[in-house]
């Protein structure tokens, strides 16, 4: 297609194809565990914390919506690795706990994701990722500023 050439050399384009590979990688790695990657990273959230969270707690943390986390709480409720408990200091919230399956399984996602980022470091050196994250970073704050009005498009 005559657009292919464009996507090569398009920095929003490979970022965004880049994250959609990688998420597939790391779900199908996972998929060993009977988990998704955003249910992995939402147990390992639960598990990693010293107070029990709240849904929008980790929407915040995860820079997504609400719903799809109430979304993957739902998921990992049916695997009876989680549980929905009402927030003691406001009824109208909930706050999430592990069942005893869902601490043994978070324990084992965290070590995988462990072992992923040190393979990352590993291959890429310390340095390489920190590098490549500012990099990133950067071409998301200029996406986001496009989308202020920060800057023309139409030049």
């Amino acid at each position: 297609m005559r657009i292919e050439s464009f996507l090569q050399q398009s920095p929003a384009f490979q970022a965004s194809r880049i994250a959609r590979r990688m998420e597939t990688s790391l779900n199908t790695l996972l998929k060993r565990e009977g988990l998704t990657f955003a249910e992995s990273l939402t147990l390992a959230a639960i598990f990693l914390e010293k107070k029990r969270v709240s849904p929008s707690e980790l929407a915040r943390t995860f820079e997504t919506t609400r719903g799809n986390v109430s979304h993957v709480i739902s998921s990992l409720e049916a695997k009876r690795l989680v549980r929905r408990r009402i927030n003691g200091e406001d009824a109208r919230g909930f706050l999430l706990e592990l069942e005893p399956a869902g601490r043994r399984r978070a324990a084992r996602v965290a070590a995988i994701l462990d072992r992923i980022q040190a393979l990352m470091e590993e291959e890429m050196g310390s340095s390489g990722l920190e590098s490549m994250l500012r990099q990133m970073t950067e071409l998301e704050q200029l996406c986001s500023r496009l989308t202020e009005g920060g800057e023309q498009t139409s030049r």
